[in-house]
């Protein structure tokens, strides 16, 4: 791989990652309503799957999705019945007007591995990760040279990008906590975070191979 191809790789994930998604918006969205610690959490498990699922489609199962099409639909399908219901639970969260040391104070009653399962779980919706892997990695990789080495450095690259883009909404979302004492503010923010889950679900039920 040539610092060339390294450097379009750069560009290109740069661009990809900064695109708003369902990733980025649990992210937004967990750090909006429980800090910095429960975005935290989020990350890890956002980029727990995107690297199983990188690492998965570079031992070439992202192909075998492709040969096995009733398979990849029905990943899709839970994918995005699963985002449907990350919709409606936002949509239909209870509001009420709120002090900041009372946000502060249910902040803990949520456990990290609550966040970090939900990450997972998000980020693993979309089988369609996969295929972007086998379809975009490739392109970067020199097959004439060791190909685990020049995987290994697109992992990290792709890792380091993501999670700054993560920590980019992250503050984001951290900034939007104060406006959200006002039982109107977080209604319309459980509004809005609520559609755009259940429009990314109707997007991807919509998707064909």
């Amino acid at each position: 791989m040539s610092l060339h191809s390294w450097w379009l790789f750069v560009l290109m994930t740069f661009v990809v990652s900064a695109t708003p998604g369902p990733n980025m918006l649990l992210v937004l969205s967990n750090s909006a309503r429980f800090g910095l610690r429960g975005a935290m959490s989020t990350m890890v498990g956002c980029m727990t799957s995107l690297l199983a699922m990188m690492s998965i489609s570079a031992a070439g199962l992202g192909a075998l999705l492709q040969m096995f099409p009733a398979v990849f639909d029905a990943l899709r399908l839970a994918g995005a019945a699963y985002l449907a219901y990350l919709g409606i639970k936002s949509w239909r969260s209870p509001v009420q007007n709120q002090t900041v040391a009372a946000i502060k104070a249910i902040q803990p009653l949520v456990k990290p591995s609550a966040h970090f399962r939900q990450g997972m779980l998000v980020a693993a919706s979309n089988p369609k990760a996969i295929l972007f892997a086998v379809a975009f990695l490739p392109q970067f990789i020199n097959p004439q040279n060791a190909q685990l080495p020049q995987f290994a450095i697109l992992l990290l690259t792709f890792a380091v990008i993501e999670v700054s883009w993560y920590f980019v909404y992250a503050v984001s979302g951290k900034r939007l906590s104060a406006y959200l004492e006002r039982a109107s503010v977080l209604r319309l923010f459980n509004r809005v975070t609520g559609g755009a889950f259940v429009g990314f679900a109707a997007m991807m039920a919509a998707v064909r191979n």
